[in-house]
């Protein structure tokens, strides 16, 4: 992923792209001494990821964090009982005051609904709001590299486009790189630079948006044609 691009990673379900994320973020490797301690499923890592010339293969997730990779999960992983603001607030525990303060208005500028909703439990809000609240929160962090895994699931298309549309703004404001990955690709196409389809864990297809829309298997699986 260059940098300031916005890349999507397409594929049905079980097709790998939440462990992809997991893998990025570093979040596979407590997955993997989870399951080595209980003797359970073993899971293999292969290769090097490298970030701004690093090589972060083995670093852990809060190393990668601080390196300004953060990972918006899957269903949002908020915190229901506590506030919008406790819940974004988290997310700048690297930051310092001025930072946070700063941030935090931008986050706000960008999801404004919340603006009224700050007080609420996050756990009252609609499916929209939370995830607002989930990628402002992983906004919170200033991240460099921002990992947005399956953010439209199940929101309204309304909602879809109201998060896609602030997708692309945070790329055009804050210069940042992000990758997507969703299960349809209609709603986020529109937005990427570059893209790929997974399936059973590897990249079978990769394309710019126009060149995947003009292959008629990938429109009837992924783009709802």
């Amino acid at each position: 992923c260059d940098e300031n691009q916005i890349i999507g990673v397409f594929g049905a379900n079980s097709a790998g792209k939440s462990t992809l994320m997991y893998t990025l973020s570093g979040i596979i490797l407590d997955l993997l001494k989870k399951e080595k301690m209980r003797g359970g499923e073993q899971i293999t890592v292969m290769g090097t990821i490298t970030f701004n010339g690093q090589d972060i293969s083995r670093l852990k997730p809060h190393l990668r964090a601080r390196m300004g990779m953060i990972l918006c999960p899957e269903r949002r992983r908020l915190f229901p009982e506590s506030s919008v603001l406790e819940n974004l607030k988290i997310g700048a525990y690297m930051a310092t005051r001025k930072e946070a303060k700063e941030t935090l208005e931008y986050v706000l500028e960008i999801f404004s609904p919340l603006k009224k909703l700050l007080r609420r439990p996050a756990g009252f809000l609609s499916g929209g709001e939370q995830q607002m609240a989930a990628i402002g929160r992983a906004m919170m962090a200033q991240p460099k590299l921002l990992l947005l895994d399956e953010p439209l699931l199940g929101l309204s298309p309304a909602y879809q486009q109201v998060v896609m549309e602030s997708v692309k703004h945070i790329r055009e404001t804050k210069k940042i790189s992000i990758i997507i990955t969703e299960q349809f690709a209609r709603p986020v196409i529109p937005i990427v630079d570059y893209a790929y389809i997974m399936e059973n864990g590897s990249g079978v297809m990769s394309g710019s948006g126009q060149e995947l829309l003009d292959n008629p298997d990938v429109k009837a699986a992924y783009f709802g044609v």
